[in-house]
């Protein structure tokens, strides 16, 4: 499968909006087991090496990866300010835990080597979404090996199968339409904003 048409719009969006810190804070929904919807911020981590799939980052332990095996479906929306762009990307989320995905288990590492020392050390803190632990040692842990990843650790791909790009500037705003097909090819179409 060949880069998505639509890569190179957000590589140049990133760019117009380096700027600003939040410009790789992405809205991130999906479906819980009873059907209701289920939405969190979290932080683009790139794109996986030569494909189109966008990286995350989780831990094993949160609700959102307990609900991944089970209902897969998720789509991100992404505004940029500076440019006024949003992306809305729909697909399915993969969950590389340490035990799934042993072709995957090299972009884990290399994703949790990438983080700094104070987003390693959160994956030994406490079990997100329990009751609140009062003792400030629990999040003060040893810093963990920067090499090797703890078990909580997961790495989050969105595997895109569809892509809303609106560009709020302009009268009229474009807006295009991008689908992969069934031969795994993207198909584009402008329709109104």
């Amino acid at each position: 499968m060949s880069l998505a048409p639509w890569r190179s719009l957000i590589t140049r969006a990133l760019h117009k909006n380096r700027s600003l810190v939040y410009s790789r804070y992405v809205q991130l929904a999906t479906v819980r087991e009873n059907g209701l919807p289920a939405n969190r911020t979290v932080v683009f981590r790139g794109f996986l090496e030569d494909t189109n799939q966008l990286k995350f980052i989780t831990d094993i332990r949160s609700a959102k990866a307990e609900q991944i095996p089970q209902q897969p479906a998720a789509e991100i929306c992404w505004y940029f300010p500076n440019s006024r762009e949003q992306f809305r990307i729909s697909g399915k989320l993969i969950l590389i835990t340490a035990n799934s995905h042993p072709h995957l288990q090299p972009a884990r590492i290399k994703m949790w080597q990438e983080l700094s020392d104070a987003a390693r050390l959160q994956f030994a803190w406490p079990t997100p979404g329990k009751e609140r632990v009062r003792t400030p040692e629990a999040f003060t842990p040893s810093a963990p090996n920067p090499l090797e990843p703890l078990e909580t650790f997961c790495l989050l791909l969105l595997e895109p199968t569809e892509v809303d790009y609106l560009e709020l500037r302009g009268e009229p705003q474009n807006r295009t339409i991008y689908k992969l097909d069934e031969n795994q090819e993207w198909d584009f179409e402008e329709i109104n904003p």
